[in-house]
Formats: C-alpha cells, structure tokens, sequence
C-alpha cells in the first residue's frame, strides 16, 4: 500500500538561518519523486521533516491525507534509508532485513518468510546467512532497500543513497532502484545532488536552491523548459548569453548580447527593455551559419574527445567558454585551436528566462 505526501506551506528555521522556506507541493502515491539540488539547499532537511525528525517552524506534513504534526518517526508510515546504509556489521543479510519487525514482535517464522521474499525482490536469493561484510557495494545497497521494504511502508525516503559507489556500480543501481519501486508500488523521495540519477529514475522531479523550490516537473521538462536561470545552469550542460530584449514576438524573443542579437523561446512573456539571459544547450549547437539572430563566431579555445562526442570549447564574451557538442558524424572537421569557428542552433532549442541568480560554478 502507498501513500501520497503533501508539503502545505512548510518553513524549517535553524534559529536565524531559513533552510527550507515555503515548500508546497504534492507527491502522488506510488511515484518516484526526486529532490534535486546543490549541498546545502534545504532537501535533506525536507527529508527528515517528512520522516518526522524534524517538525516544520511553519506550515503542514501530510502524508495519505493525514496531518502527522506530532507523530514521532517510529509511528509515521514511511521507513528511512540513510546515506552510510547504517547496516548492523555482526548480523546476517536476513537478520539485517528484519531487524525492524523482530523489534515490532513479528515472530521469527514470518521474519524469516518476509527476508527470503525480499531476498528474491532484491536479487539475492539464498544469501540471507552471509554477513553484511562478505557483500559488494551494490548488494548492501540493496540489502539496506529490503530493511526498509520488510515494514511495509507507505512512502521510502531515500537520502543519497548511490554517493558513495563508484561510477558504473552508481549507474547499474539507479536501474535497479527504479525497478524495485516500479514492483513494489510505494512512494519513493529521494534526495539527490546527482542531475543524471534524478533524470533517469523520477517521474518528477522538484529542484531546490537556497531552501527555496524552484521548479517542480517532469525531467524532460526540467531539461528543456526550465522556469528559472537557477534551473537552466544547474540541470545539465548550458551556455548562457546575458543582455537586453530588443524584439518579442510570435512567442520569440530576441536579444542583445555581447555575440550580437541571438533569439529563442520567450516562455515567460518578456518585454523589449527586459534584461534577460538566453541559454542554448551545447548538443544544440551545429558548425556552420544558420539564421541571422542565431548565428555567432567565436575563437575555437580547444576540443575534448569522448568517444560518442567531442566538445568545442569556444572563447565567450564572459569568462565562462561557449560549449559546442559535436556528434560523429561523416566529414564533420573539428576546428583546430586558434580558429575562428561559426555556429547556429534552431531558435525553437534556445529559451529566454529572465535575468537571475545562476548556479555556481
């Protein structure tokens, strides 16, 4: 069974410091939601505050519709699975899988039935009598997945989990987690500062900076239709243009920037005069002259080979390089260093937000 979780206006303050400010939102039940956000945003705080580790300074935590204002985290419906796992090292696999319902007084026959069905759900039939020291990365990972599942909660809250496995383990277990909740049905949160894990497990995702939600939506949506320069320079690769709107039109804006008028999407209705921020993704990019008001030249700076692609690095007008991701493709010449390379993007992949704070470098 799983429940939805809803944020009414919640503000968390550590005496003077605001770390979370005016959180509303709802995560539907059985989806797989995701917090997304720099160090220090607020999205861990928005974590306990729901597992009931903290009670908001203002505002309400609803989880099934129920206000839990008071309730202690060992009575809320939701289980907590931390960053370092927090397994017991001298107990087994299965003895770590139901330590939470032998501390509820389910007696051990059943225990033992709820750690072999998980064992199967978790990819580790059979091993329930090794110990937590004799597993990979991976497999504790998902040994501390059926210790939170054996409770049968309503809503997983998972705080970075996958941080401290290396590159492909990280990979394989974003397709392994989304595939768990996807069998078991429940609520997923999960806290991440990961852009690619929240990208490829959420159904939505809610991106955070400064204790304040930026965007809440689908990551597609993220990705190509950010709502803020917080949200197009923090979610994936963007190269950003500043200036002033000279023409608006048709949906379009165009810009002065220091690479000439350049134009893209205008989705927050911008007026000649705005200052605004134009940002164009670098697989957005082609070599060659486009259109007028979407074509510049710039000094080529370098090139970085990564197999399927090469990135272009181009001198900008700011110290920030303007960055050109260049496919394999057939007689496609990747300019040398030193020179004067021109390229395009089709306006409809460029958008124009207005002007705003951006995340650090």
């Amino acid at each position: 069974m799983s429940a939805g979780v809803e944020l009414d206006h919640v503000t968390v303050r550590f005496g003077h410091f605001t770390a979370v400010d005016d959180a509303t939102l709802a995560i539907r039940s059985g989806e797989f939601f995701s917090f997304l956000g720099p160090s220090g945003c607020g999205k861990t705080t928005i974590l306990r505050t729901v597992s009931g580790f903290l009670e908001p300074s203002e505002g309400r935590v609803r989880i099934g519709g129920q206000d839990v204002a008071g309730i202690g985290p060992n009575k809320r419906p939701t289980a907590l699975i931390f960053q370092n796992l927090a397994l017991f090292p001298l107990m087994t696999v299965a003895e770590n899988i139901t330590y939470g319902l032998r501390v509820r007084g389910v007696p051990k026959a059943e225990r033992m039935k709820r750690a072999d069905e998980l064992l199967s759900l978790i990819a580790l039939p059979g091993q329930g009598g090794k110990l937590v020291s004799e597993l990979s990365g991976g497999q504790k990972q998902r040994v501390a997945i059926a210790r939170a599942l054996a409770v049968q909660p309503k809503v997983l809250l998972l705080d970075e989990p996958l941080s401290a496995l290396d590159l492909k383990l990280r990979q394989h277990m974003r397709n392994e987690l989304r595939a768990i909740q996807q069998q078991v049905g429940i609520t997923f949160i999960y806290i991440t500062h990961d852009q690619g894990e929240a990208l490829t497990m959420s159904d939505r995702i809610a991106v955070m900076s400064d204790g304040v939600i930026q965007q809440v939506a689908d990551g597609k949506s993220v990705y190509d239709d950010p709502d803020t320069p917080f949200v197009a320079s923090f979610v994936g690769e963007n190269n950003p243009f500043a200036g002033k709107v000279t023409r608006a039109e048709g949906g379009f804006a165009v810009i002065e920037t220091a690479h000439g008028p350049l134009r893209g999407r205008n989705p927050k209705s911008l007026k000649p005069g705005d200052r605004a921020i134009l940002f164009v993704r670098p697989e957005s990019f082609r070599l060659g002259a486009g259109e007028a008001d979407a074509t510049l030249s710039a000094e080529t700076l370098s090139s970085a080979f990564e197999g399927n692609a090469t990135h272009v690095f181009l001198k900008g007008a700011t110290p920030k390089d303007i960055t050109v991701t260049v496919g394999r493709q057939a007689g496609v010449a990747i300019p040398a260093h030193g020179e004067t390379t021109t390229i395009h993007y089709e306006p409809a992949m460029g958008v124009v937000l207005p002007e705003g704070k951006m995340a650090r470098e």
